[in-house]
């Protein structure tokens, strides 16, 4: 059935032929020109090979990196603690001690899976709750949830089987062998598999497309972003130019070379520049340090000439682009799925986008704030028994940088939305639009 339009005036049915080109070649000179100054930020901003020192905590007893080696836990009694062949290289697995049932420590035999001690074996010690207090930890040695036979806070507690990795520790009569870590190799490859066979099955040869796209993101951020930052650039200028580099191959490499792409992209970018700006408010105004953090404290000590204050606005930048990529992208596709759809004006096709917008703007929002609060959830764990005020607590450095972030956040969504949806209206061809002068080969 054919839709019928009265009452539009003459001026809104009618500017296709004039408002469409003049958009288009807008938007893509606009972005061909932002194309070429992110290409010279780059080589500009581009890192040296230079060799950076081994952090503190990551250094080994000799100075130099710390090395791993791959084990499995093949056996563990309980025994008296301050075992002399603990970390020690031993040709079979058989600790030489006797147990001890209900001893303080549990006494863990380790062989070796991988470097040139594979093969052999070690003792790991791991101090129960019991070694701390010196009661009788359980009957016969056998663990009881919630006693003293639990491993001590901040040991790892390990079971037969268990494939971990353990650190080398340099000494006088040769390496010793302590816990590191668990191995999460395997698991992690298979969580992959299985995120990536759900994104590609939903979504098809565009969702494929998407996951190269974000192994392009990490190799950016990996092989420029942290290199020049660490390099002595402006981590504000490394995020700006890194997020645009990320933003114009994952765009297009996922939703293809369009003029629908092209207003996202261009939507995203300026609501970019403007979360650059009102982070460096929000940093200004609430006195934000980001000294609060472990990591950044640390990363002060090691390396001094890092502008703190440029690496918490680098972030919320940083932090911002996932999201407003979603908003952007959905609202240029819905703008111009509505137009084909039958919407008789931009105007029209402005404001019907702009209902799917405003859905879109309170549930991101919801989802903005939950990720930022889920991440802080052990932090808010703490303050909830720390008997300060409510609004002493959240004006804290450390819970005003979540904040921020939020409400940054927020505010750049929101104000993408329109912007964006104003681009896409103005590029796309409404229903009761006449023909419009032949478009530019990107479309």
């Amino acid at each position: 059935m054919e839709r019928k339009h009265h009452g539009h005036p003459h001026s809104l049915t009618d500017i296709s032929h004039t408002l469409s080109p003049f958009a288009r070649w807008l938007v893509i000179g606009t972005l061909a020109v932002t194309a070429v100054a992110v290409a010279i930020g780059m080589v500009v901003l581009w890192p040296s090979d230079s060799e950076h020192p081994v952090p503190t905590q990551f250094r080994s007893a000799d100075g130099g990196s710390i090395q791993t080696v791959n084990g499995e836990v093949v056996d563990q009694f309980r025994a008296n603690c301050l075992n002399p062949a603990a970390g020690s290289v031993l040709e079979t697995a058989d600790i030489p001690v006797n147990p001890v049932a209900g001893g303080p420590c549990i006494l863990n035999a380790v062989r070796f899976d991988s470097g040139e001690v594979e093969g052999r074996y070690t003792v790991l010690e791991i101090p129960t709750k019991g070694a701390q207090s010196g009661a009788e930890p359980g009957p016969e040695g056998a663990p009881v949830p919630g006693s003293l036979a639990e491993p001590q806070a901040g040991q790892p507690t390990l079971h037969v089987g268990d494939a971990i990795r353990l650190s080398t520790v340099p000494g006088p009569e040769g390496n010793r062998y302590t816990f590191f870590d668990f191995q999460r190799g395997t698991a992690t490859i298979i969580w992959a598999i299985l995120f990536i066979a759900a994104i590609v099955l939903v979504a098809a040869w565009r969702g494929f497309r998407s996951i190269i796209g974000l192994a392009f993101a990490f190799f950016v951020l990996g092989g420029f972003t942290l290199p020049a930052i660490l390099d002595g650039s402006s981590p504000v200028a490394v995020a700006v130019v890194s997020s645009a580099v990320i933003l114009f191959v994952v765009l297009y490499l996922a939703h293809g070379v369009s003029l629908r792409t092209s207003s996202a992209l261009l939507g995203t970018l300026t609501s970019l520049v403007m979360a650059g700006l009102l982070s460096w408010l929000a940093i200004e105004t609430m006195n934000l340090t980001g000294l609060s953090g472990d990591q950044t404290t640390n990363l002060q000590v090691y390396q001094g000439n890092i502008s703190v204050s440029g690496l918490l606005l680098a972030g919320f930048i940083i932090g911002t682009l996932g999201v407003l990529n979603d908003v952007t992208i959905t609202q240029a596709s819905a703008a111009f799925e509505l137009a084909a759809a039958g919407e008789p004006t931009r105007l029209a096709t402005f404001k019907a986008a702009m209902r799917v917008g405003r859905d879109h703007i309170a549930s991101t929002v919801y989802t903005l704030v939950f990720a930022y609060a889920g991440s802080a959830l052990p932090l808010m764990l703490l303050f909830s028994v720390a008997q300060q005020p409510l609004g002493g607590l959240l004006t804290t450095d450390v819970v005003a940088v979540e904040l921020a972030r939020s409400f940054v956040g927020g505010i750049a969504i929101a104000l993408s939305v329109p912007l964006t949806t104003a681009i896409a209206a103005a590029l796309c061809r409404p229903a009761g639009a006449p023909s419009a002068a032949p478009a530019p080969a990107v479309s």
